[in-house]
């Protein structure tokens, strides 16, 4: 069976999609194009909370993209001044808009070591000053020999909850899920100095399966060219 075709809803989308099919029900008795509206308006909330599966490459040194999406920046920056992660990081940032998927996926395996909810502004995600001025839940999680990665999930224009499953002192394995962002987000990976992007800005990414970089690689970052 294909993996992606595979249809599942997350368990924070029900009570939205209840709530948006009484709303539309309700309309339908005023008028039949408001019934419509909100038949809509319904389906697009279940397809914003599917949660379909994904099969993750497991090579060792492999981190892959935690967020269905495009990248939207790649930039030198230091790390979250909460997680206090010293030097600088390259920053891969995925924006999500209102028709991806939206269930979030570890970057990288590891025993997560901090989690740290940051609130804060609801700016648009795609704007660089969200990394910093929104509401966020910063995360790293160490590797075996010590390497650290950071990811952010950053709270965008309409969204009003982060959900985030995991708790400081969990092992987490590459791919596996670890919460969501409701209503347009980004994410935000920090891959530590020597390790180099293998993506480019305007990629599509596949969370749980786009490969963002490879620990073991000497490859310099890559350049990309719209076709």
């Amino acid at each position: 069976m294909d993996t992606h075709t595979r249809f599942a809803i997350h368990r924070e989308g029900w009570k939205f999609i209840i709530i948006f099919a009484l709303v539309a029900m309700l309309f339908a008795t005023f008028s039949t194009v408001l019934g419509w509206i909100g038949a809509i308006l319904t389906l697009w909330c279940v397809l914003f909370f599917r949660d379909p599966q994904r099969v993750t490459p497991m090579r060792d040194g492999l981190i892959i993209s935690p967020a269905d999406g495009v990248v939207s920046a790649i930039t030198q920056v230091e790390a979250p001044k909460e997680l206090d992660l010293p030097g600088t990081y390259t920053r891969v940032s995925i924006f999500l808009n209102v028709f991806d998927v939206h269930v979030n996926r570890v970057p990288l395996g590891g025993t997560l070591i901090k989690s740290v909810y940051h609130p804060g502004r609801f700016i648009n995600a795609s704007l660089d000053k969200a990394s910093e001025h929104n509401e966020r839940q910063s995360l790293v999680v160490e590797a075996q020999g010590g390497l650290k990665i950071a990811f952010v999930q950053i709270a965008g224009l309409i969204a009003r909850r982060i959900v985030c499953d995991v708790r400081e002192g969990d092992v987490l394995k590459t791919g596996q899920r670890f919460g969501m962002i409701r209503f347009g987000s980004r994410a935000d990976v920090y891959l530590p100095e020597g390790v180099a992007p293998l993506v480019v800005e305007g990629q599509r990414m596949v969370a749980g399966e786009s490969v963002l970089a490879d620990l073991t690689s000497k490859e310099a970052a890559r350049e990309g060219e719209v076709r």
